[in-house]
């Protein structure tokens, strides 16, 4: 790289657990403001603005209702907001893990082994499980 190309402030500084460890605080600052303040109220968070335009439940509408649960430890009413929200913080804590750990001087993670098509058929679960919500059939899955 030439003087003249940009690198990551991290790498230019020497300290690459600077993004990890400032992400990390933000998540904890997000998750306590999130705990404490009930976003059941109205007025408290924005509106969704796929529900406030069409008047349907979009594949993360109850995420925060269901995060604000689950940070006060209610997991069955988490789900009742939003069971794909569940479903997906493990794999979302792994890949910050992954990315994370080697940064602040930890054991580099083995990365899961995804096929191609992987990322379409999570796109394609996500899109279904929107619509499937929408539907009363499956009122057990709206927000």
């Amino acid at each position: 790289m030439t003087d003249t190309q940009a690198q990551p402030v991290s790498a230019v500084r020497g300290r690459p657990w600077v993004a990890p460890v400032g992400t990390a605080v933000a998540a904890a600052a997000g998750c306590t403001v999130l705990a404490l303040v009930d976003p059941g109220e109205p007025g408290r968070y924005p509106v969704c603005p796929f529900r406030a335009l069409t008047g349907l439940a979009c594949p993360a509408c109850g995420s925060l209702r269901g995060m604000h649960a689950l940070l006060r430890g209610d997991v069955v009413a988490a789900a009742g907001f939003n069971v794909l929200l569940l479903a997906a913080l493990p794999a979302m804590a792994y890949a910050w893990l992954t990315w994370a750990s080697p940064q602040v001087g930890g054991p580099r993670l083995p990365r899961p082994h995804v096929r191609p098509g992987v990322g379409w058929g999570l796109l394609v679960v996500a899109l279904a499980f929107g619509a499937l919500r929408n539907l009363p059939v499956f009122a057990l899955l709206a927000p």
